[in-house]
């Protein structure tokens, strides 16, 4: 009897053993399920801050590329400013240019030359004074062909031989740089 309280007990003991062996699997499993999801989301966590790194490098790119832009186009814009910023002041200089060289026409047909030399000398100075300020005179002349890009007609004569080019050049034309301030009044041929 003996023997069998020592079995029976044996026996309760290795079922009760089974029990907690179980028990303790089912405890290890919960906690490596645990640790996987905690890596897991360590791991989501990871990626998400990669993500958001990745986004604000983007952004800051962006931002950058945008600011470059910025300060290539206010440059730009700067040069062109200095460029033609006197542009007034050289338009309003043009009839007095004119005058100097109808003035000159008129005075070389007369006879005194230290007169006309003066003029000659003043006239020059005028001219370099607006040539150092970026002035500069548009070429056309009798006989060229009539660009309406370069030039303004004011009127057409007939002319067979001269048809489509410019007779006479009424005022000389300036630009300023690139830029064309006034455009020569030319006479052409119809």
């Amino acid at each position: 009897m003996k023997f069998k309280n020592i079995f029976k007990n044996t026996s309760t003991m290795t079922t009760e053993n089974t029990e907690i062996d179980q028990e303790l699997e089912e405890v290890t499993l919960e906690n490596n399920a645990n640790e996987e999801q905690i890596i897991v989301e360590e791991l989501s966590v990871e990626e998400q801050l990669t993500q958001d790194l990745a986004k604000e490098k983007d952004k800051y790119l962006r931002l950058f590329a945008e600011f470059e832009n910025y300060k290539r186009r206010t440059t730009k814009e700067r040069i062109e400013l200095f460029k033609t910023a006197n542009q007034e002041v050289l338009l309003a200089m043009l009839p007095v240019l004119d005058d100097f060289d109808r003035a000159l026409v008129e005075i070389n047909k007369s006879d005194d030359e230290l007169l006309t030399k003066g003029v000659e000398l003043i006239h020059e100075k005028l001219k370099s004074t607006l040539i150092s300020k970026g002035l500069e005179q548009v070429e056309v002349k009798a006989g060229d062909v009539f660009d309406a890009d370069f030039a303004e007609a004011i009127t057409q004569i007939p002319a067979p031989k001269m048809k489509g080019k410019i007779v006479d050049v009424l005022e000389k034309g300036y630009k300023l740089g690139d830029k064309i301030i006034r455009f020569p009044k030319v006479v052409i041929g119809q």
